[in-house]
């Protein structure tokens, strides 16, 4: 399988694009230093941030289903480190508290350690592979790449748009509520939050997209269309087709192809036959195929330079049910290290 470095992208646009559009191809130099042939892998066996047991085992059960062998079948030339898992200590708030989310304690400790651990992978310029653990991590990782740098698109990738805030959340978990925590849109929609003062929300809502919708709360389908943010739902996927929607999803967010792409990828956006082991399952989901498809263009911007997988929880299902989720979930995170599916036939074979 052929590997191409970032410099080696550059120099492949050039040829296909020549002189016409250079401004591109210097935008893909801006993110060089996001090497292609060095993986960072950190593990984040959270669970708080929702009610069921067993989704904190999901960066074990990944690692140990064969991840980095998988991946290092790509190229012998990939540096690989494993980052280990995060660790933290739940913070005292001393009685402070935030109507309806809970165990914030847990969740703004975990996550502020993640965010300064993401912040490291991508400063030792290497593409970042965060597994969780349930998706109130994103708080941490996209926060993390935000310090490393400001210009970030993210293409959120879930059943649930994960858009509440603590006053309109049903159950009060904060895996429900990471992408209002992060957009600067919605900051005046928030009461002070004891032990997250580390967070600043400053990403535009403008600058993420949804693929995979098809589990949306009142308040949130209010939200997407009061701020006119980005979504492509199953409906749009069955009616465009993934090729498509992936190309109008990041002509959305980065029309000039110049931000620093984050994938932050719940497990639950395939559909169940695809991944049965996961917590918040919806059918009607992604098949296997076009979840790849969606990891292979990210990575084919030559800009992607970190990427969530979340929700995977081996403790639900049968054994070929954990067996068949791991499989899906390692599927996707090969495609976003750069192996693709793409096969050429010389004329003496067609």
């Amino acid at each position: 399988m052929l590997l191409l470095s970032k410099s080696s992208l550059v120099k492949l646009l050039v040829q296909r694009v020549g002189s016409a559009n250079l401004s591109t191809v210097a935008a893909l130099e801006k993110f060089k230093k996001i090497n292609y042939e060095k993986i960072g892998i950190v593990g984040v066996p959270f669970e708080k941030g929702q009610r069921k047991k067993g989704v904190g085992l999901g960066p074990k059960a990944i690692r140990e289903a064969g991840l980095i062998d998988s991946i290092q079948e790509i190229s012998n030339k990939l540096d690989i480190r494993d980052y280990g898992d995060i660790r933290y200590e739940a913070l005292n708030l001393q009685g402070r508290l935030a109507a309806n989310m809970k165990k914030l304690e847990h969740v703004a400790s975990c996550t502020r350690f993640l965010s300064e651990r993401v912040t490291q992978v991508l400063n030792e310029e290497r593409l970042c592979l965060t597994l969780g653990g349930d998706h109130a991590i994103a708080i941490g990782s996209i926060d993390g790449h935000l310090k490393h740098c400001s210009d970030v698109a993210v293409i959120w990738v879930d059943a649930h748009a994960d858009l509440n805030t603590n006053s309109t959340s049903p159950s009060g978990n904060i895996h429900g509520m990471p992408v209002a925590l992060l957009a600067k849109e919605l900051a005046d929609y928030w009461p002070y939050i004891p032990g997250m003062d580390w967070q600043e929300p400053i990403i535009s809502i403008k600058n993420m997209v949804y693929i995979g919708l098809r589990s949306v709360d009142p308040y949130e389908r209010l939200i997407i269309e009061k701020f006119g943010i980005h979504a492509f739902g199953m409906r749009e996927v069955e009616q465009y087709g993934i090729h498509e929607v992936m190309r109008m999803a990041l002509e959305r967010v980065d029309p000039e192809g110049k931000k620093s792409l984050h994938v932050s990828y719940d497990i639950d956006s395939l559909d169940v036959l695809e991944a049965p082991s996961t917590g918040t399952s919806v059918r009607g989901g992604l098949t296997l195929r076009e979840g790849i498809y969606i990891m292979e263009e990210a990575y084919n911007t030559g800009r992607l330079a970190a990427v969530d997988l979340v929700e995977v929880n081996p403790s639900i299902g049968t054994p070929d049910d954990v067996r068949k989720t791991l499989d899906a979930a390692i599927h996707l995170l090969v495609a976003a290290c750069g192996h693709n599916r793409r096969v050429k036939f010389s004329r003496k074979q067609v």
